[in-house]
């Protein structure tokens, strides 16, 4: 471990036995269980709020999740000997949730919902909370921004000269994916979304912003849910549309697995007409497509890797599997 590292562990009041490094982190091994040091990946001055946050979850029965630890002078986070910031958190001896093993997937999904539920709680985030809580993107212009840029790449293609094989590709199947992106925004539009928009901000309720199966622990006697960092306020079905489409993408857009995924979620915050159809529409948005041209856009694009080719071919690919899917669970036709 580094000596800045060391640094910062000695203004807590634990007792390391030992350390190892693990992804994005450095697992703690101390007399007073599992911790992990990390870089602090939010602002200062929204740290409190992820207090509370943590603090929250746990008194309403949610004690399973990486929590901040307060420091020898009751600060969140201490700072190393080059001025980096760190905060030091609670961790817990399990593995991530395997993507490919269903009944981890189903019991993930029921935890998802759970969670939701509770913060569905008015949370006590303080007078200055405000200023400091994230409003989600409204849906409908994150649709019509990506659709632009989906445009601006195809404009920059088109001119171009000595195309590679990622050009020729993206270019070949540009049409029939940007009439997805285009039916997604313009259906979004005519749904009953702006009702969902309008209840979660009147309500505050607030997401995970980033539930996907690397900060689900499964452990022998229930799950450890990590990296709250990203929480807004926001619709909560935006995290269920993420951890539907980066767990189905990952199984071919399964209609049996999503299927499950939708019961174990909605035995939990039942999904109304409304909800089901702007997950629907969601799913249907071309967004790896989208994010791998994104991608090739703001890179020097001198040199394009085979990965990059990859996942191109991977998202048109899987387009019609996607159809499928929605046809089979949703009866949503494009």
């Amino acid at each position: 471990m580094k000596e800045n590292e060391i640094s910062v562990l000695e203004q807590y009041d634990i007792d390391i036995k030992s350390t190892r490094r693990i992804r994005g982190a450095v697992l703690c091994e101390a007399q007073q269980g599992l911790f992990v040091l990390k870089e602090m990946e939010i602002s200062e001055k929204r740290l409190p709020m992820l207090y509370k946050l943590y603090t929250h979850l746990e008194n309403m029965g949610c004690d399973k999740v990486d929590a901040l630890l307060k420091n020898k002078e009751e600060g969140l986070s201490g700072t190393s000997e080059d001025g980096v910031q760190y905060v030091v958190k609670r961790w817990y001896d399990g593995r991530e949730c395997e993507v490919r093993r269903e009944d981890e997937i189903i019991a993930a999904t029921r935890n998802l919902a759970n969670i939701h539920r509770v913060f569905q709680e008015p949370i006590d985030f303080g007078e200055d909370a405000q200023a400091f809580i994230i409003e989600g993107e409204d849906t409908q212009q994150e649709y019509s921004r990506h659709n632009r840029e989906l445009k601006k790449v195809r404009a920059f293609i088109r001119k171009k000269v000595g195309k590679g094989e990622f050009e020729l590709a993206f270019l070949k199947h540009f049409d029939p994916m940007y009439e997805w992106a285009e039916s997604a925004r313009s259906r979004l539009q005519e749904s009953q979304y702006d009702v969902l928009l309008r209840e979660s901000r009147e309500k505050k309720t607030i997401t995970h912003g980033e539930y996907n199966y690397h900060n689900v622990l499964m452990q022998a006697d229930g799950i450890a849910t990590t990296n709250f960092e990203h929480f807004h306020q926001d619709v909560q079905l935006v995290d269920l549309y993420y951890f539907l489409r980066k767990t189905l993408e990952k199984n071919r857009w399964s209609t049996s697995l999503g299927d499950k995924m939708l019961n174990a979620y909605s035995a939990f915050l039942p999904l109304g007409e409304r909800e089901m159809e702007y997950l629907a529409i969601c799913l249907s948005y071309p967004e790896k497509f989208w994010k791998v041209a994104n991608s090739y856009y703001r890179s020097s694009k001198a040199w394009i890797s085979m990965k990059s080719v990859e996942k191109l071919e991977m998202a048109i690919r899987q387009t019609e599997e996607k159809k499928h899917f929605l046809e089979t669970i949703f009866s949503f036709h494009l």
